[in-house]
């Protein structure tokens, strides 16, 4: 390496070690278990090339084959040794951002001393989606079975440290002890997302990924609107470690109102909460897919990666709007307000559902056909601090009013089917069957409680003999994880029924809102005058959106420079005047987040901090997180970090030479 190149390298490492304490600084690991109030010592920063570990090991099903296999902070690297020796194999750099999880495993024969791990890996194919393969190797280089046992579980232990943003000790030795509990994860499935897709795409990707992590799940199917807000307000929250929805942004909006239904709110807001696409609406998990620093996705490839950045653990500051109705009832928002063309899609395509999320782009286009314009009043708290800047391309107008702001193997358990009823908590569930990397035939079912595969002995042919499960962290009968859970009480809060439920939409469906929650101390009584400070526009509107994340779909990137946790409600509105064509081209390049450099001079925005909102025309609909609320006057302030999202560690682009 020539001066030149060192010093090429030297500003490399450093770069990348800024980064990695920046990370450190602003991710907090939720599979740690410890309170959020809690200051957590970040691991060491280690650049993206240090080696960690390093060995030479035999492949699974054909030992003849000798590997080199050097583990960093980023990847595992494979170099064939023997038999043809081959620096860069095919498929020979395996990212940790692709990992789901490993396991070890032992040999059925009693006579084979080698102990194996297993990686699963989600690559991203060249034409396609991402593609499941399964790299197993064998640990074989001392005598017995307890050595070679402790070698593999080394590897497996540090790669699931890394996995799980869990501190690797300096010079200490890498043991299975550094492993906390596997965390438990509450699932809650709608099954009719999705086209009716949702229930398939649980049990054929996300139920196999999130047993590959090691992570202890129960599941509950949704039986009807409101089921999802029922069940949280009657969970003994101190015995999960996250609460994940499966399904569009409907169902994380049930279970955040329930949680602050509650009567122990405060706390239970804190529960981690989180996402994976499996409907029409999947605004947030497109902006938790950004916030992983993978490419925009749609469908199955959208969900593998929210699935993947779960296994991983981590969770970020989460924060929600307060939205005080015009009968004085209160629901909480993550994603957005929606008043005029938004709203009049998103309600209208009620009818299509079966369509999935081609019925936006079909009532889009009708809603164009029909343009209406609304007259009302938009006032807003300006945002005190500024927003995060976006690139030059992603320009913001700013509003005429507000010319200064800036944008051991576990005892066996009987397999059962899954079920709809809260009752069948806890359930051992079933997985699907895995695929060796050379046969196209189904092997064994792994169990949930064992810790990973059962891999076929036809992988090598006849007489081979198959692998079992060797868990790192062995289930004792007093372990949390054996322990049988609390039952869930399901049923309304203690809270009078005037205040669960808004009057019906036009649909006859109520509304559920939340009676719960912190007080908002920056907005006066509904009706009453605004005080000082605020800015008051009045005229026609096309659109008014109030967004909190950066995604109004899970390919629409409405407010580019927002984040989770900026503690702003970012206001877009289009006012009355712009035409069919000019309001079809911000739609289009909102895709990429690009709509605010079209120059459009309909086009506003604004940060800010609560908002009102007043239609003065007489019909129309209001929707809050997608969901119709009913029609009048409404206002809202954001609550910094008030809940918590697992995002799973935040991508960049930095990758290994």
């Amino acid at each position: 390496m020539n001066t030149a190149e060192g010093q090429q390298m030297n500003g490399y490492l450093e770069a990348q070690e800024q980064w990695d304490q920046r990370l450190d600084q602003e991710l907090t690991w939720s599979w740690g278990h410890r309170p959020r109030s809690e200051a957590m010592a970040p691991p060491p920063p280690l650049a993206a090339s240090t080696p960690l570990l390093h060995g030479e090991f035999g492949s699974y099903p054909d030992p003849s084959l000798r590997l080199a296999l050097t583990l960093t902070p980023q990847a595992l690297h494979i170099q064939k040794l023997r038999p043809k020796p081959e620096a860069r194999p095919r498929g020979g750099l395996v990212l940790l951002t692709e990992v789901s999880g490993c396991c070890t495993l032992r040999s059925c024969n009693p006579s084979d001393s080698a102990a194996y791990f297993c990686i699963y890996t989600y690559p991203r194919g060249r034409r396609k989606g991402r593609r499941k393969a399964t790299h197993t190797f064998q640990a074989d280089g001392a005598a017995t079975y307890e050595e070679n046992r402790a070698e593999a579980q080394r590897w497996a232990t540090a790669l699931t440290c890394l996995l799980r943003g869990l501190p690797l000790p300096g010079d200490g030795e890498i043991t299975s002890r550094l492993l906390p509990r596997p965390p438990r994860l509450l699932l809650l499935v709608n099954p009719f997302g999705g086209r009716g897709l949702a229930w398939q795409w649980c049990k054929n990707h996300v139920l196999p990924m999130i047993s590959e992590a090691g992570l202890s799940f129960n599941l509950i199917q949704t039986e009807r609107q409101n089921h999802a807000r029922e069940l949280v307000q009657g969970l003994s929250l101190s015995e999960w470690d996250g609460i994940v929805t499966l399904s569009g942004d409907g169902l994380l909006y049930e279970v955040l109102n329930g949680l602050l239904d509650r009567p122990d709110w405060e706390e239970a807001v804190k529960t981690p909460v989180g996402i994976l696409p499996c409907g029409s609406g999947n605004a947030l998990a497109g902006a938790v897919n950004q916030h992983g620093g993978f490419k925009p996705a749609l469908g199955i490839d959208l969900l593998l990666n929210c699935s993947l950045l779960l296994c991983r653990g981590g969770s970020h500051p989460l924060d929600l709007l307060s939205v005080t109705l015009a009968s004085g009832s209160r629901c909480f928002s993550f994603l957005s307000v929606a008043w005029g063309f938004v709203s009049d899609v998103d309600i209208q395509s009620e009818r299509f559902r079966a369509l999935g999320s081609a019925r936006f782009t079909l009532c889009t286009v009708l809603g164009l056909a029909t343009l209406h314009t609304y007259r009302g009043r938009l006032s807003y708290l300006p945002a005190t601090v500024e927003p995060a800047s976006p690139t030059p391309a992603h320009g913001l107008p700013r509003a005429k009013s507000e010319l200064t702001l800036a944008p051991a193997p576990a005892p066996p358990v009987a397999h059962s089917p899954l079920h709809r009823s809260v009752s069948d908590l806890p359930l051992p569930l079933p997985q699907p069957a895995m695929m060796s990397p050379g046969s196209p035939e189904p092997l064994p079912s792994l169990s949930l409680n064992g810790g990973g595969p059962e891999l076929a002995g036809d992988w090598g042919g006849a007489g081979d003999a198959p692998l079992s499960p060797d868990p790192l962290v062995p289930s004792s009968p007093g372990s949390p994880k054996a322990a049988l859970l609390s039952p869930i009480i399901e049923g309304a809060p203690e809270t009078p029924a005037s205040s669960e439920f808004l009057p019906p939409t036009p649909d006859g469906d109520p509304v559920a809102v939340s009676p719960g929650g912190p007080l908002d101390h920056l907005l006066p009584p509904l009706g009453t005058p605004l005080p000082p400070g605020w800015v008051t526009l009045e005229g026609d509107f096309v659109l008014m959106l109030a967004i909190s994340p950066s995604h109004l779909g899970a390919d629409l990137v409405a407010a580019p420079h927002a984040r989770f946790d900026d503690g702003l409600v970012h206001l877009c509105w289009v006012r009355g005047g712009i035409s069919r064509t000019a309001l079809l081209r911000l739609f289009l390049a909102m895709e990429h987040g690009s709509h605010f450099s079209l120059g459009c001079p309909q086009l506003c925005y604004a940060p800010a901090r609560a908002f009102r909102l007043e239609p003065l025309t007489p019909r129309g609909v209001l929707t809050v997180d997608g969901e119709q609320v009913e029609y009048g006057p409404l206002q809202a302030q954001v609550h910094p970090g008030l809940g918590t999202l697992l995002t799973g560690p935040p991508g960049h682009s930095v990758r290994e030479p």
